[in-house]
């Protein structure tokens, strides 16, 4: 929470602090000193054998920090996770990035890290469906598939001589389309089993992606996996999807389901002005609480609504993460 710039009035300055130090009080005890600071000493039990990881190191034959951060074991292995990071790509991370340039053979995607990652054109799947291989006139028409600042959703494949690699071979990920992108802290978006999640009773689609950019868009059916592979139709189907893609194009998202993406996009701005930790859980939760108490969405990023976030400790957020606020 240290940091954040809020026009706080006194009274709710007090009141954010008193919910701040009740939530840090509730950390620690179910933590149990897993929390340390740069030289704080870190018990092992050498008998066991100590493997020391990052953030560790030995002095006068204790293990001690040497960055703030969260104590994890892992059998032998003794490290700390820092609090605060930058976006470390890891295989399997699922990401949303931005287009900023189309080359041969591949698309550059800023996805929050220290260097633009690629996708291959061989890399993903065509509009088509059809599994095939890439010729000269799929990588001529790259530009009917993405261009310059498009939102796309993406798998990390892994790192290459050339850079970080993407990989997109899934009717799930592709170009996102009517929605918000939203940046936050890398650090706010930890690794789940679920990072895609369909919101049904908002009738949006929810992307938590691991690199801190974060998609809230209208709900969109995948296309079906299993298409024929038929040669002499390649063309008519062509055709057909970029006559379906142009029609999707001129309707309009319904003003509801606009709101709530709206709305939702301010839950996630919240969490991100508070420093607290980013779920679906949570996020769902705001949503709710702003609806109930009849706040605009608007007003949802005012401080006194703010000041009602922190304070309802019934809103689930995740003690074992609640160092990354203080």
């Amino acid at each position: 929470m240290r940091g954040t710039e809020l026009p706080l009035n006194q009274t709710q300055k007090v009141r954010l602090q008193r919910a701040l130090d009740k939530l840090e009080s509730l950390s620690s005890k179910s933590n149990s000193n897993a929390s340390v600071t740069v030289a704080d000493s870190i018990p092992v039990n050498y008998e066991d054998g100590v493997l020391k990881g990052h953030g560790t190191s030995e002095l006068n034959g204790e293990v001690v920090a040497t960055l703030c951060g969260i104590v994890e074991r892992v059998n032998k292995l003794v490290y700390v996770r820092a609090l605060r990071s930058r976006y470390k790509p890891e295989v399997g991370d699922i990401i949303v990035g931005r287009v900023v340039e189309v080359a041969p053979k591949r698309w550059r995607i800023e996805i929050n890290f220290s260097q633009d990652a690629v996708l291959m054109l061989s890399s993903m799947n065509l509009p088509d469906g059809i599994q095939r291989r890439r010729t000269a006139l799929d990588e001529l028409n790259m530009r009917s598939i993405f261009e310059e600042n498009d939102v796309i959703c993406a798998e990390v494949r892994g790192f290459q001589h050339d850079g970080l690699h993407l990989q997109a071979r899934s009717q799930k990920y592709g170009k996102l389309k009517r929605g918000q992108l939203l940046t936050v802290p890398p650090y706010l978006v930890k690794r789940r089993k679920q990072h895609f999640h369909n919101l049904e009773d908002y009738g949006i689609d929810l992307i938590l992606g691991c690199n801190g950019f974060i998609w809230v868009g209208e709900h969109v059916v995948p296309a079906d996996d299993m298409v024929e592979d038929q040669t002499e139709q390649q063309t008519v189907k062509s055709d057909v999807t970029l006559t379906s893609l142009e029609e999707q194009e001129q309707v309009s998202t319904p003003l509801e389901i606009r709101q709530y993406i709206c709305r939702t996009a301010n839950a996630i701005r919240v969490l991100s002005t508070l420093g607290f930790i980013v779920t679906v859980e949570v996020i769902m939760e705001i949503v709710d609480l702003s609806c109930s108490m009849n706040v605009d969405i608007h007003e949802m990023l005012g401080s006194e609504f703010c000041v009602l976030v922190a304070e309802k400790e019934h809103l689930g957020i995740d003690l074992k993460d609640f160092g990354t606020v203080v």
